[in-house]
């Protein structure tokens, strides 16, 4: 095992398996995955997978600690296209380690497809991609589910963020003294509810949303009034706000970790995201050290990374 080493594994598929039209989820294996850090909790831990490249083949990087940088500077024919998600499982038993990714093929009413699903759709056994994620050995980051000491967690989210909801709430199980959970997750159809594994002191709520618009069942839900305002359209950057970091590049002065109350964990469409950050700071009166608001996505815009 090469402890300290940096850049990305080579994960081969080993399982597909459809659980509904909507999500897919896929186990990848191989000898490179042994480097990889298996001492949970996960929680919301993001991953990049690194897809083939135009002509079907995985791009060479070099194991480095500016691996990064390197992959950036690939011809854009020899690159591939890095996206990012995160663990739903990883394990590792008699020797193997085997990490577990729920992709979902298409979001919300549009039916659109990126590239990352266009690839879990033609998957099979035997497939490969480059898989970036914690190593033994080196810091754990990527995480951004940090209830401190609250005694109530409320975790939103849609399809983008069943899987790390679902994390979550499996690894809340383990935990000494974890808080009261509920989970509300917005999903397509009825079909789409997928099993989690809860403690006692968790309630979790699927929302199928039908013919509804993305967030409404959320919102309905939650008896939340989250309308859409025109500056919600005016950027395709995701929102991104957690007690210590801000991608508006909004200074923060939270160094605290959430106190006793009730923590929030909001991620999903960034649209809707805005809007259900709007009503809890507005209307609610939420403190910052409280939440964590993350756009997973944005209808109409490819995403990066």
């Amino acid at each position: 095992m090469m402890r300290g080493a940096h850049g990305p594994v080579r994960g081969i598929v080993e399982v597909v398996e459809d659980l509904s039209a909507t999500f897919r989820r896929i186990t990848f294996s191989g000898p490179q995955l042994q480097e990889l850090a298996t001492d949970g909790p996960f929680y919301d831990q993001r991953i990049k997978l690194i897809l083939p490249n135009t002509a079907g083949e995985l791009p060479h990087i070099p194991q480095a600690e500016d691996w990064y940088q390197q992959w950036l500077a690939l011809p854009d024919d020899k690159r591939g296209i890095m996206r990012t998600y995160s663990i739903r499982d990883l394990v590792r038993d008699d020797g193997s380690t085997r990490l577990t990714v729920d992709f979902v093929l298409h979001f919300a009413d549009d039916g659109s497809t990126g590239p990352a699903a266009a690839w879990a759709a033609e998957a099979d056994v035997g497939s490969e991609l480059l898989l970036v994620a914690p190593r033994v050995g080196q810091p754990q980051s990527g995480i951004e589910f940090a209830p401190g000491d609250a005694d109530e967690v409320v975790l939103l989210g849609d399809e983008a963020a069943a899987p790390a909801i679902a994390r979550i709430v499996e690894d809340l199980k383990t935990t000494t003294d974890a808080p009261r959970v509920c989970a509300y997750i917005e999903v397509p159809n009825d079909a789409d509810q997928l099993t989690i594994d809860a403690p006692s002191n968790a309630e979790v709520t699927w929302l199928p949303r039908g013919g509804a618009q993305a967030g409404e069942p959320l919102a309905d839900a939650l008896g939340w009034h989250v309308e859409p305002e025109a500056s919600d359209e005016a950027s395709e950057d995701l929102l991104w706000e957690t007690p210590v970091f801000s991608a508006s590049g909004e200074d923060l002065a939270v160094t605290d970790v959430p106190r006793s109350g009730t923590y929030y964990w909001i991620a999903g469409e960034s649209g809707v995201i805005k809007r259900l950050r709007r009503f809890l700071v507005r209307e609610v009166g939420v403190d910052r050290a409280q939440v964590a608001f993350m756009g997973y996505w944005r209808h109409g815009v490819a995403m990066r990374g």
